[in-house]
């Protein structure tokens, strides 16, 4: 199994967490993002720089993913591709999608992006903070205990 970050757009508590779960438990690491980033030397954590442009590290991530991996990110349509692709997703926040929530949160985004798309203000996420953080602790401890 291996833990693909959707790199680019999350929080650095996060990519934190997940180096030291890499080190502690010898899982592979792979953050993909179209500007180069730094990480801890590890032989567990590595990154893969793509072109610049909407959804290339997406594409990235489905292209190498393999059923059973985990894909951290936020970004709705990678995790309804990564659920496809019978892999895990889940959000910075500690929110895991799956197969029962993916269409209704496709759907919301969707109509969203119509609304935005349209003119209306619609605001953005709430500010990442400590509990998100503890949520996403919390739950990734969970899924590697069971998966890894």
């Amino acid at each position: 199994m291996k833990i693909w970050i959707d790199a680019d757009a999350c929080p650095r508590p996060i990519k934190e967490l997940l180096y030291r779960a890499a080190e502690r438990r010898k899982i592979s690491v792979i953050l993909v993002a179209n500007r180069p980033l730094s990480h801890p030397p590890s032989p567990h954590i590595r990154s893969i720089l793509v072109g610049a442009g909407a959804d290339v590290a997406d594409q990235e991530i489905v292209r190498q993913l393999e059923a059973g991996d985990l894909v951290v990110t936020a970004d709705i349509p990678l995790a309804a591709e990564t659920i496809a692709k019978q892999a895990y997703a889940l959000d910075p926040r500690g929110i895991f999608f799956s197969v029962d929530n993916i269409r209704e949160r496709l759907s919301v985004r969707n109509f969203m992006d119509d609304l935005r798309s349209s003119g209306v203000e619609t605001g953005g996420p709430a500010v990442y903070n400590a509990k998100d953080k503890q949520k996403f602790a919390n739950e990734l401890d969970r899924f590697l205990t069971r998966h890894a």
